[in-house]
């Protein structure tokens, strides 16, 4: 997991499994992210294998301080066997999901 910053954008790159093993690491770094004012996060999935209810979990956990500042998590470049996971949960219903880094960039208004 890294992160990458990109004018008020913070993308945190997950890759691997996002399982119960895993999941405090994921929390840090949002976390992170929080306690440095990050608020608009993009959760980039583009390397992500597997994801389980742990790593659902700490998404869920921190959307409302997050949209509490005016911020937002989005979630980029999933495969399909990741987004049914997501879709089988109402995530796209509750966060928004986009194709590409470069759209989900452009989705909170920064310059490319």
């Amino acid at each position: 997991m890294n992160i990458v910053e990109k004018d008020e954008i913070a993308t945190l790159h997950v890759g691997g499994y996002l399982d119960a093993h895993t999941a405090s690491k994921f929390e840090s770094k949002i976390q992170e992210l929080i306690q440095s004012e990050k608020y608009n996060i993009i959760l980039n999935f583009a390397n992500l294998e597997y994801i389980s209810s742990a790593g659902l979990g700490v998404i869920m956990g921190n959307i409302e301080d997050i949209r509490n500042h005016d911020g937002d998590i989005k979630l980029t470049e999933m495969s399909d066997k990741i987004y049914r996971v997501f879709d089988l949960v109402g995530f796209p219903s509750l966060y928004e999901i986009y194709k590409t880094q470069e759209e989900t960039e452009s989705s909170f208004g920064s310059k490319s």
